[in-house]
């Protein structure tokens, strides 16, 4: 249920929350603006626990150090109101958006289980364990989004934000491919290296192969299915709602980019420049309206 209406812009958590995402995540900064204000720095707040979250590897020393993030914050979701939980500008502008949109911090706890994969340099097995990663990482924002739009989750949203986010996260984790095969972090599936004679020593080789390309283009395809099936749901969406999954449309432009001549996928920095980005999120939000 929604709550009183108050001025969010002098909430240090929640201009905290902004600036973090500005910087850490600026693709969904910059689609948030189509969201309107009352609404938006709630989207910030959800935007900004799952970059701290999703970064935890980036700044502990061990795994272990990062699991204890991890029940940090499983401890907040669930004990809200225990310790110095809310001393957190992040976890008090989170807690705050869930009671007020009656968020369900179970999705919220199964993004945080996911984030244990994180931690390690595990392989993903198959195609079917990255699918059940990108749901429980990505998925699941866009499926809070209409919450806080709209007030509710409408049962065609569920499909939209179950295929958008995979799209979505497939196609930042082929971006990100260069840094996280530098540190031994493993996301094409074991199922897809097997599928082209490859095993993980290859990958870690550094070398562009015909066969590495070759598996890079078939996570490729499954990010283009998948964002296909989600561009058929998106019309199926209330108006209000349709700002939350504009992060989406930039998928294609970054997918192009990645078949471009001269790609190099253990060093090119798969990027647009921000006036292209700008472009793109304008006009999938007159196309989406």
């Amino acid at each position: 249920m929604n709550g009183p209406a108050k001025n969010m812009s002098a909430d240090p958590n929640y201009a905290y929350c902004d600036a973090i995402v500005r910087q850490g995540d600026p693709d969904r900064w910059l689609a948030s603006l189509f969201i309107p204000e009352a609404k938006r720095r709630h989207v910030h707040a959800l935007y900004a626990f799952n970059l701290e979250v999703s970064r935890i590897r980036e700044i502990v020393s061990e795994p272990l150090l990062g699991e204890i993030r991890l029940q940090w914050w499983r401890d907040a979701l669930e004990k809200p109101d225990s310790g110095d939980v809310r001393s957190s500008p992040v976890a008090a502008a989170l807690l705050d958006t869930m009671e007020r949109f009656d968020l369900p911090a179970g999705a919220l706890l199964e993004l945080i289980h996911a984030r244990e994969f994180d931690l390690y340099d595990d392989g993903m097995e198959s195609v079917e364990a990255l699918t059940a990663y990108v749901k429980a990482t990505s998925s699941s924002l866009f499926r809070m989004i209409p919450m806080i739009l709209d007030g509710e989750q409408p049962a065609s949203g569920l499909g939209a934000s179950q295929y958008g986010g995979i799209a979505y996260a497939l196609t930042g984790l082929l971006r990100a491919f260069p840094w996280l095969s530098a540190r031994g972090q493993m996301f094409i599936p074991l199922d897809i290296l097997k599928k082209h004679g490859l095993d993980r020593a290859n990958v870690a080789a550094g070398q562009a192969t015909p066969a590495i390309l070759g598996a890079l283009s078939d996570l490729r395809g499954l990010a283009r299915d998948n964002l296909d099936v989600f561009l058929t749901r998106i019309e199926g969406l209330p108006d209000v709602c349709r700002a939350g999954f504009l992060p989406i449309s930039l998928c294609e432009a970054y997918l192009r980019q990645m078949e471009k001549p001269g790609y190099e996928p253990f060093q090119t920095v798969v990027q647009l420049p921000q006036w292209r980005r700008q472009w793109i999120l304008w006009r999938a939000a007159r196309q989406w309206a």
